[in-house]
């Protein structure tokens, strides 16, 4: 009989064991999404400036600062992964075609306002990139928890669904890598 009771326990430790296994891998993707979206919104808060010192430069531009601005918007107000991941990749395109427009004006290209902005709006890339492979890495993990067993009996039974990953295309239309030079 105390045997059962050992075993019994042994169980109940190891399902309390899991249980919080999977909640702390879970807890770890919120953090890592968190933080790719500390950095979006830095790179949304740059957006209007840098638009506005092209704008001083190429006034006639401005279809293309209007699909910059709406797809700044647009990225802002995403509610998940999958469509942040859309509305970003369109943001990114856009973002490419204002640099492209920004080589055609050597007066911009040397205007230190705009080089400032640019920096940071790379910089603010580069932590964009690092903050999703981090994110990506810990859905990778708490995914793989999910699908293995026994702990996919319990993710199963406590509700825990897998999460998608966070991949921004760096290509351009035809899928080669874009090339700017700056």
């Amino acid at each position: 009989m105390i045997y059962v009771w050992i075993v019994l326990a042994l169980l109940v430790i190891w399902l309390i064991a899991t249980y919080n296994g999977l909640i702390r891998s879970r807890n770890r993707v919120d953090e890592a999404w968190s933080d790719i979206e500390v950095q979006l919104k830095r790179r949304y808060d740059l957006i209007p400036n840098l638009v506005n010192t092209v704008k001083g430069y190429a006034a006639h531009e401005k279809g293309l600062f209007e699909e910059v601005t709406k797809a700044r918007s647009q990225a802002m107000s995403a509610t998940n992964v999958h469509d942040r991941l859309e509305k970003e990749n369109m943001l990114s395109s856009t973002l490419k075609s204002l640099f492209a427009v920004a080589e055609n004006y050597p007066d911009l290209k040397a205007n230190q306002n705009f080089l400032g902005l640019q920096g940071d709006l790379t910089d603010t890339e580069n932590k964009i990139q690092a903050s999703r492979r981090f994110y990506n890495g810990n859905v990778r993990d708490f995914n793989t928890k999910l699908q293995v067993f026994p702990t996919n009996i319990i993710a199963g039974t406590m509700n825990f669904k897998a999460r998608e990953f966070f991949d921004i295309d760096e290509k351009g239309p035809e899928g080669q890598p874009v090339k700017v030079q700056f």
